[in-house]
C-alpha cells in the first residue's frame, strides 16, 4: 500500500472503471461512495475482493429526503429497500364455502354426530365459517389425492410425523423456489447477483435444511450467506425483513433474498367431536410461499425500489408464552391458539406504535399507512377499534386474507404486494407506514417503513 493513497472523484466513473483495481470485476453490484470523495484505496481493495463494481451517487439513486411540500420522498443514503416481490401457491385452490364438506369428505367422516356438533357451534356451517373469517378463497398443498397416498393422516392417533415431513419438506422447496424465481424476474437480474438468502418456514425440518436445497434449485453461488428463521410463526415474515435490512445495511453492495414457504400438512388432523374448533384452523390458514429482494444503494438504471425499510424492532409480552402454542409429537404438529389472543395483543398495541412512530414525530395513527399480518379478523378488528384507524387503512390485509387465508409467515408480503399496487397508482398520500405482525411469544415485529419514488 502507498503511504500516501490517492484521492479518487467518485463523480468521475470512467476514472475510477480505468484503474486498475476494478477493471476485472466480476459481480454486478455496487457500493455507495461519498457525496465528494473517498480516500485510500484500502476501501477499494476490500470492495475489489468481494468483486463489486463501482457506480456514481446518481447511478445508485440516491436523492435527498423528502422537503416538507408534501411530495414521496427518495432513496435515503444506507438504508435498505425493498426491491422486488414474488409469490408461489399450490395448484389446489379451495373455495370457503366448500370448506365444511371438503374437509369432511377428505378426511372420510360420516359420523353424524361429528357433522352436528359441527355445524351446531357454526350455524349453518358451509356459509357462516367464510363470514366470520372473512376468507374467500385459500391455496392448500392437501388434497383428495394426497390423502389417498397416505390414508394413514385420515387416522386419528397414528404416527404420520416421516410422512408429514417428507410432503411438507418436498412441498416448501417447491413452492419458495416458485416464488424467488418470479421475485427474481421483476428484479430482473440474475441469480448468481444475490449475496445473501434468508429463509423462513415453519413447515419443515431437516438437515439440512431447506435454505441449502433453495440455493441449490436457484442456482445461487455456492459463496452466497445463508440464514435461516425457523418456527416463528405469523411473524417469521417481518422477522425476515427485519434481518435482511439489517444484512444489507452492514454489507456494501449485497443483495438479499428473502423466501417464505408454508403448508399445514403438517398440523392437518382429522375432525374430531373433542375438538370442534379445529375446523376454524382449517377455514383459516393457507399453503403458499413469497419473496422478496432488499438491497441498500438500488441502481437508478435496474432496479425499482418502493418501499425504504427505515428501522425496526421487536418486542415479546412476557406471560404470553402459551397464547400461541405449537408442540412436535408423532402425529405432527399439535397447535393451539388462545381465545385472548387478539386481547393480548390490543394490551400493547399502542405504546409498541408509538416507539416505531416517534422516530419521525409522527403523533396520530391515521397519518401513517398499514401493512398488518392478518392473523385473523378478529386481531383486525381489535387494532381498528383501539388505534381508532380509518377504515380503510386495514384495507389491504383484509384483502390478503380474503384473497389467500393466513398463509403464516407468507401473508405480510402478500399485503406488501397489495401496497406496492397502491403505492405506484398513488393512492396512498402518507410518506410513512408501519409492518406490523405478530407470532409465537407472544412476539410483535414491527418495521416503520418510507414509500419512494
Amino acid at each position: 500500500m502507498p503511504s500516501s493513497p490517492a484521492i479518487l472523484n467518485p463523480n468521475n466513473l470512467q476514472e475510477l472503471q480505468n484503474l486498475p483495481l476494478l477493471k476485472h470485476t466480476t459481480k454486478h453490484a455496487a457500493i455507495a461512495l461519498s457525496h465528494s470523495e473517498i480516500t485510500g484505496l484500502e476501501y477499494l481493495l476490500t470492495t475489489e475482493a468481494k468483486g463489486y463494481r463501482v457506480a456514481k451517487m446518481a447511478d445508485l439513486g440516491f436523492g435527498d429526503a423528502r422537503s416538507g411540500n408534501g411530495s414521496r420522498s427518495q432513496c435515503s443514503r444506507g438504508k435498505a429497500m425493498l426491491l422486488a416481490l414474488g409469490k408461489g401457491l399450490p395448484e389446489q385452490v379451495l373455495p370457503q364455502e366448500k370448506v365444511v364438506e371438503t374437509y369432511l369428505q377428505d378426511t372420510i367422516c360420516d359420523d353424524p354426530a361429528t357433522r352436528a356438533k359441527l355445524e351446531r357451534l357454526f350455524p349453518p356451517m358451509h356459509k357462516i365459517v367464510g363470514k366470520t373469517t372473512t376468507v374467500r378463497t385459500r391455496y392448500t398443498v392437501m388434497s383428495k389425492e394426497l390423502l389417498d397416498e397416505h390414508p394413514e393422516l385420515r387416522t386419528e392417533g397414528t404416527p404420520t410425523l416421516t410422512p408429514r415431513l417428507d410432503i411438507c419438506n418436498a412441498a416448501v422447496l417447491e413452492l419458495g423456489a416458485t416464488a424467488a424465481r418470479a421475485a427474481l424476474g421483476e428484479w430482473g437480474r440474475p441469480a448468481a447477483d444475490i449475496t445473501h438468502l434468508v429463509y423462513i418456514s415453519s413447515s419443515e425440518l431437516r438437515l439440512p435444511g431447506g435454505d441449502l436445497f433453495l440455493a441449490t434449485r436457484l442456482g445461487l453461488h455456492p459463496n452466497t450467506v445463508r440464514t435461516s428463521l425457523l418456527f416463528l410463526g405469523c411473524s417469521g415474515g417481518a422477522a425476515a425483513l427485519r434481518t435482511a435490512k439489517d444484512i444489507a445495511e452492514n454489507n456494501p453492495g449485497s443483495r438479499v433474498l428473502v423466501v417464505a414457504a408454508e403448508t399445514t400438512v403438517l398440523g392437518f388432523r382429522p375432525p374430531s367431536p373433542d375438538r370442534p374448533y379445529d375446523l376454524v384452523g382449517a377455514a383459516l390458514f393457507g399453503d403458499g410461499a413469497s419473496a422478496a429482494i432488499i438491497g441498500a444503494g438500488p441502481i437508478a438504471a435496474e432496479e425499482s425500489p418502493f418501499l425504504e425499510l427505515q428501522f425496526s424492532t421487536q418486542e415479546f409480552l412476557p406471560g404470553t408464552d402459551k397464547v400461541i402454542d405449537g408442540k412436535i409429537t408423532e402425529e405432527g404438529i399439535n397447535f393451539k391458539l388462545g381465545r385472548d389472543l387478539p386481547e393480548k395483543i390490543e394490551s400493547r398495541i399502542e405504546g409498541f406504535c408509538r416507539t416505531l412512530m416517534d422516530r419521525v414525530g409522527i403523533k396520530e395513527f391515521n397519518d401513517v399507512f398499514w401493512a398488518v399480518h392478518p392473523g385473523g379478523p378478529a386481531i383486525l378488528n381489535r387494532l381498528e377499534v383501539c388505534l381508532e384507524l380509518q377504515p380503510e387503512k386495514l384495507k389491504i390485509s383484509r384483502k390478503a386474507l380474503m384473497n389467500y387465508g393466513n398463509v403464516s409467515s407468507n401473508t405480510v408480503f402478500y399485503v406488501l404486494e397489495y401496497l406496492r399496487d397502491e403505492l405506484k397508482k398513488g393512492m396512498i398520500r402518507e410518506e410513512w407506514g408501519l409492518i406490523l405482525a405478530f407470532g409465537p411469544g407472544i412476539t410483535f415485529e414491527g418495521m416503520l417503513v418510507r414509500g419512494i419514488n
